[in-house]
């Protein structure tokens, strides 16, 4: 049965772009509706396991490409419920890069100084707080000691974590059980519901057909609560105004499946895809050499074997993020908990004999075992914006390989010389960092059996100045399409070379005056400028400097 309801903001998705969204929206008088495609869940669900059926897999989604894997977040609040949390805000040379395009690829309207009161917002509603060394994390301080063994320097990364209720248990890739996470779940989302916004989880958008009035109609599936490949009803909605922000790896999709009741999309709608040029390395940790070069000791004469302790990244090395290096030279280090069996399973064996196995075999049980000496250390460097989606499925994001989690997706990703420039440049930084004296074995990850991997998937409907390089303008407005906006990772023009959260959350910020106007052209009674989240209004400060026509007190 199918039936057709009508709102002012059908938004798309809940994490980020989406949260934000919704609440500014809400808050400001406008009728909300998000259509989230994965279930909702609060800390008392999160289970402390990897069990196919848990939460892990019902708040993941994993998306197998050509060349290139997705892991993204797949619940009400998005990548916000699965993330690390680590949030710094993105070098300046970023906004100056150039890319595969020879020119600026980020608008003329928006540099690190444009950016940074839109930053302040969402550092005070989250908040986002800088740890003492004294909060980071065994395997933290064990990066930070072999970064200055190797004459590196390290810091604490900041974060959305509240350090008194951590308790260091390393589960919050899988949902924080004890809300120390500070996911959109804890702020935005229940600030958004309080002032109308309605949450719809399970609700897989489809596709967009534009109405009469010069809206448009919203097609979704609602999907089965165990079994992902499953529709169990459908449903349009109407709406003056759409914000999609279902993700990446997504939102191109459906804009793509679009096409043919739209019209024709701007270029770059699936193009100049980024996966933040990631890359991970996994060290096999020596304890006797981490006691004797680092001089590190903890209980039963251990002095590592903990990197199940703590939470996701507390430690970067920025050295690499010198504005005075050439592009595709500039990387952050960041140490990152990945659970054995996950990705890091994937990471090649250390001087295999040749023509043995480097993924699996004797030699890699072995070192499995050796699990808790792991030390992961996660690379993000600047790459060509050379994925493409091709040919949209008939539903979702992706063919639904199994229940939950897992998908064959239409991406295609051939890294190009500049791209495999900047990981082999990592590479080499994090193996004469690691192995120094004997540290540690460096296990580099392999791209032979799921291509590169990215859980920070962006730019594939990118802002910019140039409609033949960008899908979107500087509002966020996808081009020759009026009224509908994007405003997930997809609209970062590019890799970042550190952790996206803030910056997407930034721009999501940005882009809500912009939003607030076009409804009110619209009829819309509908304001800007409301608190953040938890009533605080010092953060409207910077931004009423620059809209003071618009933010209200």
């Amino acid at each position: 049965m199918t039936s057709t309801e009508s709102t002012d903001v059908l938004i798309v998705g809940s994490g980020f772009g989406g949260a934000i969204a919704a609440y500014h929206l809400a808050a400001g008088g406008a009728k909300v509706t998000v259509l989230e495609r994965g279930p909702w869940l609060e800390s008392k669900d999160f289970e402390h396991d990897y069990l196919l059926g848990s939460s892990y897999t019902r708040i993941f989604d994993f998306v197998v490409g050509d060349g290139m894997s997705l892991l993204g977040g797949n619940c009400v609040g998005g990548g916000s419920v699965v993330y690390f949390a680590a949030m710094p805000r993105a070098p300046r040379f970023i906004f100056e890069r150039k890319g595969s395009i020879g020119r600026r690829m980020w608008p003329s309207t928006i540099n690190r100084d444009t950016l940074d009161p839109w930053y302040d917002k969402v550092s005070e509603a989250l908040p986002i707080t800088k740890q003492d060394w004294d909060e980071v994390t065994y395997a933290g301080g064990l990066f930070a000691a072999a970064c200055n063994h190797a004459g590196r320097t390290a810091n604490p990364v900041p974060v959305a974590i509240d350090t008194a209720l951590c308790t260091n248990c390393n589960w919050m890739m899988a949902g924080c059980k004890f809300d120390a996470k500070r996911s959109l779940l804890l702020n935005y989302l229940p600030a958004a519901i309080a002032h109308g916004a309605e949450i719809r989880p399970m609700h897989e958008v489809q596709k967009l057909t534009r109405t009469d009035d010069g809206g448009y109609r919203v097609s979704y599936n609602v999907i089965h609560d165990v079994d992902y490949r499953v529709s169990v009803g459908s449903g349009e909605i109407d709406a003056k105004i759409v914000v999609l922000a279902a993700g990446a790896g997504a939102t191109p999709v459906i804009l793509q499946r679009s096409e043919d009741t739209l019209g024709r999309m701007p270029h770059a709608v699936g193009r100049y895809f980024s996966g933040n040029g990631e890359r991970l390395n996994t060290a096999i940790i020596d304890e006797d050499k981490a006691r004797d070069l680092l001089g590190l000791s903890r209980e039963d004469d251990l002095s590592y074997a903990a990197n199940q302790i703590g939470k996701g990244p507390c430690v970067a090395s920025w050295d690499n993020l010198d504005g005075s290096l050439p592009e595709f030279s500039r990387f952050c280090l960041e140490q990152l908990y990945f659970p054995p069996g996950f990705g890091t399973i994937l990471a090649q064996t250390p001087d295999a004999l040749p023509g043995a196995p480097t993924w699996f075999g004797a030699e890699k049980k072995k070192i499995v075992e050796q699990w808790q000496s792991w030390l992961t250390i996660f690379s993000m460097t600047e790459d060509d914006n050379e994925g493409v989606f091709g040919t949209p499925p008939p539903t979702g994001n992706a063919i639904r390989i199994s229940q939950q989690m897992l998908g064959r997706g239409p991406i295609r990703y051939n890294p190009t010389e500049n791209t495999l420039f900047g990981w082999r440049q990592a590479d080499a930084t994090v193996k004469a960092i690691m192995e120094k004296d004997g540290l540690s074995k460096v296990m580099p990850w392999t791209n032979d059996v799921v291509g590169a991997y990215t859980v920070h998937p962006l730019a594939s409907c990118r802002i910019g100045d140039d409609p033949e390089t960008s899908a979107l303008d500087d509002r966020h407005e996808l081009r020759g399409h009026p009224g509908i906006f994007v405003t997930d990772g997809a609209a970062v023009p590019g890799a970042l070379t550190v952790n996206p959260a803030l910056t997407i959350a930034a721009l999501a910020e940005r882009a809500m005056p912009g939003i607030v106007r076009a409804l009110q052209e619209r009829g819309v009674d509908v304001k800007y400028g409301a608190p953040s989240p938890d009533g605080e209004t010092s953060g409207r400060r910077g931004v009423r400097q620059l809209l003071p026509d618009l933010v209200r007190d």
